[in-house]
């Protein structure tokens, strides 16, 4: 490769998952990419005093435009949107990139609540390490609005963030392997056991395929959904679970012959489930599948 490829090259991974948590879409972050490639070819590199400082800000600067026409996209998208896993395999680079805490799908939801401009500067200053100045001149703002940009992202995420803020991988897999056994015999009084009174199902069918079209509350309602849909896929002629890996947490697939129909990860409080997060998008779906049946199961222990 010639000298400005190798450079790109060196910091891909690094822009790639910084796009990627800004816009919550592997895609999206694949196109953000080909266009700083494109930037970045047509740039004369020996005038650049820092070569990743330019790469970052128009990376960041390329994915806030995205973001801000995806927000106003999601904003009429038929119910609840939900992120789209990266990858099936948590081996692969991607999943190992800096701060992977910060990749689960979990954090991803959360960051949806930020403006594009909160979660840019959120990113750049508490993932990446990049200094309030060095952020705020890859913005182009001044160094006290780029402080009081991540001083409100990090209290809003503060107050939005699952009680269980650092996921315990061996807790989510034991309680999403109760919770794939209730399905596969489903027992209202065993799936009600399984939800903290208070917890969420929140499904993104994108109007593609049958999901709520609002998050559903308490225990008991979430019990009912899920016998539901237990006693369904068992009209099917049968769904198979099985548990595997996404963005570095457990998740529950479910295939009816070779197609994957859901992929579901859980929010916990240590013992029972305080969030279910059901991905039914066909598309979506697809193109994970398309990944997992190439990818054996991941071992999380």
């Amino acid at each position: 490769m010639d000298p400005q490829t190798t450079l790109f090259q060196q910091h891909r991974s690094r822009l790639f998952g910084l796009a990627y948590r800004m816009l919550g879409t592997p895609s999206d972050a694949e196109d953000v990419l080909h266009d700083a490639w494109l930037r970045w070819h047509a740039q004369d590199i020996d005038a650049l005093d820092d070569p990743e400082a330019w790469l970052v800000t128009v990376t960041t600067r390329l994915s806030l435009d995205r973001l801000r026409r995806a927000k106003t996209e999601r904003a009429h998208y038929p119910g609840p949107w939900l992120p789209e896993p990266l990858i099936a395999d948590a081996e692969q680079p991607e999943a190992q990139m800096e701060r992977a805490e910060s990749l689960t799908l979990t954090f991803l939801l959360l960051l949806e609540r930020l403006s594009a401009e909160e979660r840019a500067a959120f990113l750049l200053r508490e993932v990446f390490d990049y200094s309030h100045a060095e952020t705020a001149a890859m913005l182009d703002i001044s160094e006290d609005a780029c402080r009081q940009r991540v001083h409100r992202a990090k209290q809003r995420l503060r107050e939005d963030r699952p009680r269980q803020a650092m996921p315990n991988i061996d807790t989510q897999r034991r309680l999403l392997e109760r919770f794939m056994q209730a399905l596969q015999q489903p027992d209202m009084p065993t799936l009600r056991a399984l939800f903290a009174e208070d917890a969420m199902s929140v499904s993104d069918g994108g109007g593609l395929a049958r999901a709520t079209l609002h998050p559903l509350h308490g225990a008991e309602r979430l019990a009912r959904l899920y016998m539901q849909i237990a006693l369904q896929q068992q009209r099917y002629g049968g769904v198979r679970h099985e548990i595997r890996q996404l963005n570095g947490t457990p998740a529950l697939f479910g295939w009816h012959g070779d197609t994957l129909i859901s992929a579901s990860w859980i929010d916990d409080d240590g013992e029972r489930i305080t969030a279910v997060h059901a991905l039914r998008h066909p598309g979506k779906l697809a193109r994970l599948a398309a990944v997992t049946k190439s990818t054996p199961p991941a071992s999380l222990h």
